[in-house]
């Protein structure tokens, strides 16, 4: 399979570089388990729940978001314009689908792998979260969704500066509204709205609500799939003009 050699690379540079990629995955999620949950959420119930039940499917959904990205995206963004080892793959002889679907599925497994450690940290702070194959598949979908975007982005964008600007203006929002630190139900008006709209949302609101034995809402499987179709085909569009 043409996928392979792809997925193969990326996972020589994952084992080369485990240590600095888990504890980089690890940092951010963990002192936002500290500070929102042992911190300001001691004692705090949310949507009748303690408040870090509330928060750990929320930290899952953003650490899978941010790591599948940046696994792509930054690496990808680099190989391309600076060192341009991204042209390697463009001149063998696999096809642009495999080397858009190998990228994207090895950025997913990294968010996956991110999500996974957390999951295990959060036993360390007295979270028992509900896990059945509907959370692992929206943990799943939701890192090929920014996984997808972190391709497609990384292909666009021109410099590495405007890669930084680009996750600042995009990934950022979505970490504090989405539904990972507090429910959206409580911002007023249209922005509600939109942010009923976006992927990590369901994301949020799916991994809570099989969490705390609630079942599954479909839109939050739906949603995040048509975000990855449309990704992963502009990501591959992006792919034929880099290599036209």
């Amino acid at each position: 399979m043409e996928l392979l050699p792809v997925l193969w690379n990326e996972w020589v540079f994952f084992k080369r570089r485990f240590w600095q990629i888990t504890s980089a995955a690890l940092i951010g999620p963990v002192l936002y388990m500290i500070a929102f949950g042992w911190g300001m959420g001691r004692g705090v119930q949310v949507e009748g729940q303690p408040y870090m039940a509330f928060l750990i499917p929320g930290i899952i959904a953003l650490t899978t978001m941010n790591s599948s990205y940046n696994a792509v995206a930054v690496q990808l963004n680099i190989h391309r314009l600076y060192d341009r080892s991204f042209q390697e793959y463009i001149i063998a002889p696999v096809r642009v689908i495999s080397i858009t679907a190998g990228k994207i599925l090895a950025g997913a497994l990294r968010g996956m792998y991110a999500g996974t450690v957390i999951l295990l940290i959060s036993l360390l702070f007295g979270s028992m979260v509900r896990v059945n194959v509907w959370f692992i598949l929206i943990m799943f979908l939701n890192s090929l969704v920014f996984s997808a975007l972190g391709f497609y982005a990384a292909l666009v964008v021109q410099s590495h500066t405007d890669m930084n600007r680009f996750g600042t203006f995009i990934l950022t929002p979505m970490v504090f509204l989405c539904g990972t630190f507090f429910s959206p139900d409580s911002i007023p008006g249209a922005i509600r709205y939109i942010i009923y709209i976006l992927p990590l949302t369901h994301t949020s609101q799916g991994l809570r609500g099989i969490s705390t034995g609630g079942g599954v809402n479909w839109i939050h499987i739906v949603v995040p799939a048509i975000y990855f179709l449309g990704l992963f085909l502009l990501g591959l569009r992006q792919c034929c003009r880099v290599e036209a």
